[in-house]
């Protein structure tokens, strides 16, 4: 069982994260591999297949904090990192939205949103950068990773049918897959 000051730092930690989150969660991904890697001993490529888990499940992806926060320190951790998590984030969002409505069309208000937007951006892909750096670690994850991407890009196929085949193809073909478990030699 987790202590309180545990559960404690896992609400600041990932509190933290929450209001960094500027352009979604995605946008924090680099800073909440650097914290769970450090502080709580998540490897790369654990990180990297919880976030792939939250991709596949219902909802907004970053629900894989839950996972993280369960990971890290059992169901109470679960809770404790969804609520820090979500709470901050919503909040200020909250009273963002609020404000926002009632400045209008004044010129501060679109010049706050042409700013956002490539920090936003900016941000996101940053995060794209660091699971791809921890998750193409071989020469067939790269090829993997580069036909999924072409995948996307020329294709209308939903993104989470592709997310389901990369599984199964990474089940079977990746050395540590079920595939070659079954055909190893023992």
């Amino acid at each position: 069982m987790p202590s309180a000051h545990s559960l404690v730092q896992l609400a600041i930690d990932f509190g933290l994260l929450s209001i960094q989150a500027v352009g979604g969660g995605a946008a924090v991904i680099p800073a909440m591999q650097h914290v769970v890697e450090g502080t709580y001993h998540i490897t790369p490529d654990e990180f990297s297949q919880i976030y792939g888990i939250g991709n596949l499940a219902p909802g907004p992806n970053m629900l894989m904090v839950v996972i993280l926060g369960n990971r890290i320190a059992g169901l109470g951790g679960g809770i404790v990192v969804l609520l820090a998590f979500l709470i901050p984030s919503s909040l200020m969002c909250f009273v963002a939205g609020r404000l926002w409505d009632r400045i209008g069309d004044s010129p501060w208000r679109r010049a706050v949103q042409y700013g956002f937007a490539p920090i936003a951006i900016g941000l996101m892909a940053s995060g794209v950068y660091a699971l791809a750096k921890s998750s193409t670690t071989t020469l067939l994850t790269g090829i993997i990773a580069v036909a999924m991407l072409g995948m996307i890009l020329r294709t209308k196929i939903n993104p989470t049918l592709l997310i389901l085949a990369c599984g199964l193809v990474g089940a079977f073909i990746l050395p540590n897959g079920v595939l070659s478990k079954v055909l190893a030699p023992h």
